[in-house]
């Protein structure tokens, strides 16, 4: 499949997929087990930042209420799961260091589809009135729980099959701009229920986490330290760098305690700003076990419907194509090869399965791998799977322990609001960091990204607004909810649009950028460690015995599976054949001109130009 770049492009190309620097901790060393466990407690710190606050969105979502034992149990679930999934990633699937955590990328699809007037949460008098209560938000709990594991089982074939090279072949920056964006974009007023408590309190976390984040995150505090070649002693360790969130709800929690303990804050619970409170919610600590295992159907038998399916799908299919994009960057950062298909394949196959698990035990949302553990490899230099295993058991470990949700769960409101802010805008972010790739310039693409955003905000809130209920009549109710949730997913609406004309609006690689941003993805193996091979891909004692049965190299997922995936699409290029580029270089005649380069994934090779 040919691209056609320039000469400049292939020159920037050989110096863009250099290695990194050496990493301490290569991908199959082990560390001593004191330092293994120290470095997986530092990546299941990092992770629960981004994690605990889904539980709580998801609370408010399907209609708890003043119920936070029910929070404490969705956090015990949410970090089990975390720990389940990055086992079963780490051992199974892509087997490089990454942490799997709860997707954020779902909570738009459950919005949308408690939107829909048979979802909406009853009068509060009647979401009060005891055994009603609880199936109020168990029935929505089981609707979302049906509609994740189909649609999770639609991404474990994506991945059993092979079909993510298809998948990837159509979509480029432009899809993925406004699909990212408007998923941070179409949760403010999620946010806004957090931080309507206490705006101050709000606005101090929110601070705190720009503080850590852009002012104090170069810095480093000398903490003790210890190696074989040293005794302990004293080094820079960007603290602030690692753990901007979990520093700011400590800061934070903090002061609302001396505000609680000095009563400046309402003791009157009909009080808005008495949930700023940290003992607000003492009561779930106290009722609590101290052990919890989560396990299938106990909120009871899953349901299903095909507007829920469409709704997390489309969430499913924005995952499997950050995942995609994480584990190259793991590979790069981990001073590994390229990941095979058969790697890639496999992981995404996992993340199915963990979101599949997820869905059964209660979690609600799907799991996905975590950018922000993948970028602590590059400040640690430690990207053994050892300790990311260790990670995932230590993840498991704190959701068996019932306590360990129940304390989370006294965090107040405003400080769970003022992180989401930022967290919230940094998901915007970086779907729009995606438009680096594509000319900025050109009149197309700025129309295909404006409509695109445009619509994903407007049709959403339209069709969400309750004096609309019945705009949508077809005459057949189940149809009627399918595209009310579709259209009314901010996400899908906006993703969809920027998706079809971009492949449907004339426009060379070049201008949509899809050439830089592959080039992006694909890296080569050349001037990576020597010490590192495609076989850290492989399971071991057992690759040696399938490479004797024949039929194993026709499977996706197999370690042996040599088939090659083309990476990019020439279906809507006119482009022509008129020279090419080798892996070593290219011809003299073809300096001074146009000339193209073909990506493909090999088994042997990684990646080859």
């Amino acid at each position: 499949m040919d691209v056609k770049i320039d000469k400049d492009t292939v020159d920037e190309i050989d110096e863009s997929v250099t290695a990194p620097g050496a990493v301490l901790y290569g991908v199959e060393d082990v560390p001593s087990p004191i330092l293994c466990f120290l470095f997986g407690l530092q990546q299941a710190i990092m992770c629960i930042g981004g994690t605990l606050s889904i539980p709580f969105i998801m609370s408010g979502l399907i209609c708890v209420g003043d119920r936070t034992e029910v929070t404490a149990t969705l956090l015990s679930i949410t970090m089990f799961m975390c720990g389940v999934a990055t086992i079963i990633q780490t051992l199974f699937g892509i087997r490089l260091g990454i942490i799997q955590g709860g997707s954020h990328t779902f909570v738009a699809p459950i919005v949308a589809m408690m939107a829909v007037d048979k979802w909406r949460c009853p009068e509060e008098s009647i979401a009060s009135n005891g055994t009603d209560a609880d199936e109020i938000w168990k029935s929505r709990m089981r609707e979302i729980q049906g509609n994740l594991v189909i649609a999770s089982i639609t991404q474990l074939f994506l991945g059993c099959t092979g079909l993510i090279g298809v998948l990837l072949q159509f979509i480029g920056p432009l899809t993925i701009a406004p699909t990212i964006s408007l998923i941070g974009l179409s949760l403010t007023g999620v946010v806004i229920e957090f931080n309507k408590y206490h705006w101050g309190i709000a606005f101090l976390a929110m601070s705190l986490t720009l503080l850590f984040t852009l002012y104090l995150g170069k810095l480093k505090l000398p903490l003790p330290a210890w190696s074989t070649k040293r005794a302990c002693h004293f080094e820079g360790f960007p603290i602030f760098q690692l753990f901007p969130v979990i520093l700011s709800i400590c800061f934070s929690w903090l002061f609302c305690l001396m505000l609680t303990v000095t009563d400046v804050l309402p003791n009157n619970s009909t009080l808005p700003s008495f949930m700023a409170r940290t003992d607000a919610r003492i009561g779930v600590l106290e009722r609590s076990p101290w052990f919890y295992w989560p396990y299938p159907f106990q909120f009871g038998t899953p349901t299903v419907s095909a507007a829920g399916y469409v709704a997390f799908l489309a969430a499913t299919i924005a995952s499997i194509i950050e995942s995609v994009g994480d584990y190259y960057a793991a590979a790069r950062i981990s001073g590994a090869p390229p990941p095979p298909p058969h790697a890639i394949n496999r992981g995404i196959a996992m993340e199915g399965l963990s979101s599949i698990v997820s869905g059964l035990v209660g979690a609600g949302h799907g799991t996905t791998s975590y950018s922000g553990n993948i970028g602590a490899i590059g400040i640690t230099k430690v990207a053994s799977r050892a300790v990311f295993l260790t990670a995932g058991i230590i993840l498991l470990l704190c959701g068996v322990v019932g306590k360990f949700g129940a304390v989370l769960t006294l965090i107040p409101d405003p400080v769970i609001g003022g992180t989401l802010t930022v967290m919230f805008g940094m998901v915007s972010a970086v779907g729009i960091s995606t438009l680096k790739f594509i000319d900025l310039d050109s009149t197309r693409n700025l129309t295909i990204l404006g409509v695109s955003l445009i619509l994903g905000l407007m049709v959403p809130q339209y069709i969400n607004n309750p004096a609309n209920a019945n705009l949508i009549n077809t005459g057949n109710e189940e149809l009627d909810q399918v595209i009310k949730v579709l259209l009314g997913t901010a996400m899908f609406v906006g993703g969809f649009v920027g998706f079809l004309l971009d492949n449907t609006v004339p426009g060379s690689y070049e201008e949509r950028g899809i050439l830089s941003w592959r080039k992006n993805l694909l890296i080569r193996s050349d001037g990576m460690d020597p010490n590192q091979s495609l076989q850290i891909y492989e399971y071991p004692y057992v690759t040696k015995y399938l490479r004797q049965v024949k039929c194993c190299t026709y499977i996706p997922v197999s370690p042996v599976f040599n088939k090659e995936i083309t990476a990019i699409c020439s279906c809507c290029s006119s482009v022509k054949n008129r020279n090419s580029v080798t892996k070593t270089g290219y011809d003299n005649q073809a300096a001074t001109n146009d000339v193209e380069i073909e990506v493909t994934f090999s088994k042997e090779n990684g990646v080859k130009l």
